[in-house]
């Protein structure tokens, strides 16, 4: 399949596929530390952002089901290259036709662009671990974390300096994407990893493994979600403290989150991904209480801090899983897992911003509570059944 390219040592493979999930952060992130200004100068109450907040979701929700289809069809190296341009300057669109309605839109047609490129690294990083033989998957996540923090503290410095969301987002368009072109050019073809299934399905819809592996990353997934659209709006609700402290939640979050990552792949060998998995939703449950009821805003961003160290790999895990049942193209498990939780995600903005309209945002982040309980349940589910990475 690569017969046309020059062969490249693990290590390159390894390094090329962390370097390209660095770049998506980069390119995903920017916009989540600008929704508060963009709320503000749009005039949306928490309820009316929420609903907009929707379009994400919604658009993502549109390419699902036929994105492995997609993938198997064009390679995730193209997938990467088309769309990932398009989510970044949907992104920037954001910032200068300030209308609710607009924003929807390019919302939706940002949560279709990362939608696609999202499942496509992750297939393409399953499939360097299928043809090396080692993990990959969480440092890529942890790699990611550090990018999203990077794009995060980058925004907490623009808001501090009175930089418009405009021109912050217009600046990182060029180095997104040429970022972007840098690492994704030269990519070589890596088949994908071999599986079970002869029948391969043009829609990728859930099954009973993958439902399974739902209900354990569901938590996970809502409150990193939750975290990236609301966590500054929580401290400028809730506390008096300066622009750039408010911008602090988010990174609060993503330095424990990326700092775990980078080590779970050793934590996961040593002791399995349920034991490990069931420690870190205890400290997240942990995290969530110390948020919900914290007096002080350095209580809060310990609380996220604690939330982003227990959630860290619970979603790379689930990814993971799905990607090795080996009972069908990795593609299809990857898309139909993440379809569910878009799914999920379709409403949670609403939710979340009436729930923080009618009872305030400590009520909003105090129902993911019962979902961090499930997946400690849940966590069984990621018990392999057997080794299916080439030794």
């Amino acid at each position: 399949m690569d017969g046309s390219r020059p062969q490249v040592t693990p290590t390159i493979l390894r390094w090329r596929i962390i370097a390209l999930f660095f770049v998506h952060a980069l390119a995903i992130g920017a916009l989540h530390t600008r929704i508060p200004d963009v709320q503000l100068l749009i005039g949306l109450s928490e309820g009316q952002l929420g609903l907009v907040l929707m379009g994400q979701p919604l658009g993502a929700l549109t390419m699902f089901l036929f994105s492995s289809q997609i993938i198997e069809r064009f390679g995730p190296r193209a997938v990467i290259l088309w769309l990932l341009p398009v989510a970044t300057v949907g992104a920037a669109l954001v910032t200068v036709l300030l209308n609710p309605v607009a924003m929807f839109l390019l919302l939706a047609l940002n949560g279709m662009g990362f939608s696609l490129t999202n499942i496509a690294i992750n297939v393409e990083a399953d499939r360097v671990e299928a043809a090396t033989g080692t993990r990959v998957m969480n440092t890529c996540h942890g790699v990611w974390s550090i990018g999203f923090l990077l794009t995060s503290l980058l925004g907490a410095a623009m808001r501090g300096l009175d930089i418009s969301p405009a021109q912050h987002l217009w600046l990182l368009v060029p180095l997104a994407i040429g970022l972007m072109l840098l690492i994704v050019v030269p990519m070589p073809l890596i088949p994908p990893r071999p599986h079970a299934g002869n029948n391969r399905r043009k829609l990728a819809w859930p099954t009973l493994a993958t439902l399974g592996l739902v209900a354990f990353g569901l938590g996970a997934a809502l409150t990193e979600g939750a975290a990236r659209a609301w966590s500054i709006i929580y401290l400028r609700d809730n506390f008096e403290v300066a622009a750039w402290v408010e911008s602090m939640a988010l990174p609060a979050l993503l330095v424990t989150m990326a700092g775990g990552r980078l080590v779970a792949d050793r934590w996961i060998d040593r002791f399995g991904p349920v034991l490990v998995a069931r420690v870190l939703a205890g400290i997240a449950i942990a995290g969530m209480v110390l948020l919900v009821i914290s007096p002080t805003a350095l209580l809060a961003l310990t609380g996220f801090g604690l939330v982003g160290l227990g959630i860290c790999v619970l979603y790379p895990l689930t990814l993971s899983a799905a990607a090795r049942l080996g009972d069908r193209p990795a593609s299809q498990n990857v898309a139909a897992t993440t379809l569910i939780f878009q799914l999920v995600n379709l409403g949670a903005p609403a939710l979340i911003g009436a729930v923080a309209q009618g009872l305030g945002i400590r009520m909003a982040f105090a129902m993911l509570l019962p979902l961090l309980v499930l997946t400690c349940l849940m966590a069984g589910k990621l018990a392999p059944k057997g080794d299916v990475v080439p030794a």
